[in-house]
């Protein structure tokens, strides 16, 4: 099967996800393959080439918390809450993520999740529930799958921390916040958007909430909040990158 498996991939050799050349890093991963094989099975698996995936450098340890809302608003009665992001939004991160939501790279987003589960996993936090940003049932539609479940998936199986899909749920189909440039409407298009499924007690839980990305922090924040209005002791926020640039908040 092996050699079956090599003469398909020399007629006609893989290509990275992200950028579309030659994936030749395929075969030099032999850490997140493994994690990968592990999770999903040896059938599947991501294509990246060696260029790309040097590009993926974490942050220092400390540019990786912040305050969720990048600007402070009046009357935020969660001013605190906490963010941990450990990759920049730039280079070839800037180039994956638009992949994974516009080109249908799912293993690009579960590759990626083992890359912050890795993060999570060495910076010792930990919760007791992993709750994804959750989509519309109509952006669910039309992407085909969430990416930030995508990425969670990995992240509850490298870090022992449960997954709970089902916990929170969007009540309105709001505008994309990427088309949205004023901080202000950003808060006001996400205002209302979450609720907490009413089978869940959320009671004294410490909850990770996770996504691909986060800007502005309002979508975060304004679930974060649900969540927190529903019962939960804490929320640490935690996206895979973001466009921030300074350190402003102490870690969970």
């Amino acid at each position: 099967m092996s050699l079956i498996r090599e003469a398909i991939d020399l007629m006609a050799p893989n290509t990275c996800d992200v950028c579309g050349d030659y994936a030749d890093a395929d075969g030099n991963l032999s850490i997140i393959t493994g994690i990968y094989s592990r999770i999903y099975g040896p059938g599947k698996r991501f294509h990246i080439c060696s260029s790309c995936m040097a590009g993926f450098v974490p942050q220092p340890p400390d540019k990786r918390w912040f305050t969720v809302l990048s600007n402070p608003v009046e009357n935020d009665p969660y001013p605190d809450m906490t963010l941990f992001m450990p990759f920049a939004y730039s280079g070839v991160v800037d180039r994956a993520l638009p992949a994974i939501k516009f080109r249908g790279r799912k293993e690009l987003a579960r590759m990626l999740g083992i890359l912050m589960g890795r993060m999570i996993l060495c910076q010792d936090i930990f919760c007791d529930i992993i709750v994804p940003m959750p989509l519309s049932k109509e952006r669910l539609y039309e992407r085909g799958f969430n990416q930030a479940y995508e990425m969670s998936y990995p992240v509850s199986v490298i870090t022992g921390i449960p997954l709970a899909d089902d916990v929170l749920r969007r009540r309105l189909d709001t505008a994309r916040q990427s088309g949205i440039t004023d901080s202000t409407l950003r808060a006001v298009n996400v205002s209302g958007a979450f609720e907490v499924d009413s089978k869940w007690d959320l009671s004294g839980l410490r909850v990770m909430l996770t996504d691909d990305v986060a800007t502005t922090g309002h979508t975060m924040h304004e679930a974060a909040m649900t969540l927190i209005e529903a019962g939960a002791d804490d929320v640490l926020c935690c996206a895979f990158s973001g466009n921030r640039q300074l350190k402003n908040d102490e870690p969970f």
